[in-house]
């Protein structure tokens, strides 16, 4: 890469605005839900189990519960010879005694007999499935006492934490608790959320456009981005440039008690910024070195039940985008307990050059690619650079490629710091 010596500026770091936005959240209540409606949640309480994984000692394998004793020398040329005195299908509750030469024909997940202390499997006897009702003929010893055997608690004991707090619960962690017998969890409740798109400009999308007009997407942009964040996105709206219309939405989203206005457009240095204009006394602006999304808003606002956070960010969509990505997203986190706020950071190497914007950190919409060999590159996600206004890339956009102020050009093999977004594999 080719880097630059900083200069200095009026321009707020990352961190700064970040920093500001961190210091003014506050953890949502918490609530205990029935597991099933707990999905998508945050942990505000370890998640202990409630029962041993596995339940009960238990078979490996389709086969014969056997006590090693009784075919620890059995080979091919000499089979133990053991008789079948039970059949233990998968959800019995029976325990049949085993005395010496006998064993037990077992299902994969059957509770294994009190005097078994080994499984052979069905391939290790001369008939197999076929022929094992009466009659057992091992070929194969074990290797030793407790093959095939899956002993209770060896995953988890009752009373263990099985999900440490500010986990969120997709699907792997809810299957993990029902395993263990967990019914509820106490959980984050959701942010609530609104989108509030500003511009005069913006039309409904579908809708015939007169000269000068552009279809509303921020809206639908920012409400899926703020639910992939764990919020419940109360309103979406769009006002234009004139005042009135931010004025009442602003007033009954407050009255409504959201806990964060998310707002697009409206917050630069133009001759219209809304959003500047209406909500100076309760946001600061400021200019972020970054790219895109330089002009960011931020402030508070009380309501009946506490205060909204107020994000205002650019009304181009990469922009916005970015943004809501560094800004709006770790604050949801934040205010539902995350452990994590920030996506992790890949290093892959440039699979193409690219500049870079000087003095200011670039979040670049890329593409991740796989060569042959497996391995992974990353690229633009646009012809067209960077540039805030191209919507179109984001479509193709699986990743963000951070590349720090100093740089001004990252060439083909660089290594890259890259943030994958949700869907990057799509």
């Amino acid at each position: 890469m080719s880097a630059v010596t900083p200069s200095p500026s009026a321009l707020r770091t990352v961190e700064e605005q970040l920093g500001d936005v961190l210091a003014a959240v506050r953890p949502l209540a918490s609530v205990t839900l029935a597991l099933e409606d707990a999905v998508g949640r945050t942990l505000r309480a370890p998640l202990r189990a409630a029962l041993d994984i596995p339940v009960f000692d238990n078979s490996a394998m389709d086969g014969f519960a056997v006590r090693f004793a009784d075919v620890a020398a059995a080979t091919g040329d000499a089979p133990a010879v053991l008789r079948v005195v039970a059949d233990l299908p998968a959800g019995t509750s029976d325990d049949p005694r085993l005395g010496a030469g006998e064993t037990a024909r077992i299902m994969t997940g059957s509770p294994v007999p009190a005097d078994a202390d080994a499984i052979v499997p069905f391939e290790d006897t001369a008939g197999g499935l076929a022929d094992s009702l009466h009659t057992a003929r091992v070929l194969r010893a074990p290797a030793g006492p407790g093959v095939f055997v899956r002993r209770a608690g060896d995953d988890v004991h009752a009373g263990d934490v099985l999900l440490e707090e500010g986990i969120a619960l997709g699907p792997l962690q809810i299957a993990a608790a029902a395993a263990a017998g967990v019914a509820a969890a106490t959980v984050s409740a959701r942010p609530r959320v609104a989108i509030v798109s500003t511009g005069s400009e913006l039309a409904p999308v579908g809708a015939p456009l007169r000269r000068g007009q552009i279809p509303e997407s921020n809206g639908v942009l920012l409400a899926g981005l703020a639910a992939a964040a764990g919020a419940e996105v109360v309103a979406r709206l769009s006002v234009d440039d004139e005042g009135a219309a931010l004025r009442d939405a602003v007033a009954a989203l407050l009255a409504a008690s959201v806990d964060a206005v998310v707002f697009s457009g409206g917050v630069s240095a133009g001759a219209f910024e809304v959003v500047r204009t209406e909500l100076s006394g309760a946001m600061t602006f400021s200019r972020v070195a970054m790219q895109p999304g330089k002009p960011q808003g931020f402030g508070m606002l009380p309501t009946p039940s506490g205060a909204a956070l107020l994000f205002g960010l650019p009304g181009n969509p990469v922009s916005a985008a970015v943004s809501f990505e560094v800004f709006v997203r770790p604050a949801l986190r934040a205010m539902q307990g995350s452990r994590t706020l920030h996506r992790p950071l890949l290093l892959l190497p440039a699979g193409a050059p690219w500049r870079t914007p000087e003095g200011r950190r670039q979040y670049l919409p890329a593409v991740v690619d796989t060569g042959a060999d497996g391995t992974w590159t990353v690229r633009p996600a646009t012809a067209g650079g960077s540039g805030s206004h191209l919507a179109g890339g984001l479509g193709r956009a699986r990743a963000l490629a951070v590349v720090p102020a100093e740089v001004v050009e990252v060439r083909a093999g660089d290594p890259v710091a890259v943030m994958l977004l949700e869907g990057w594999d799509a």
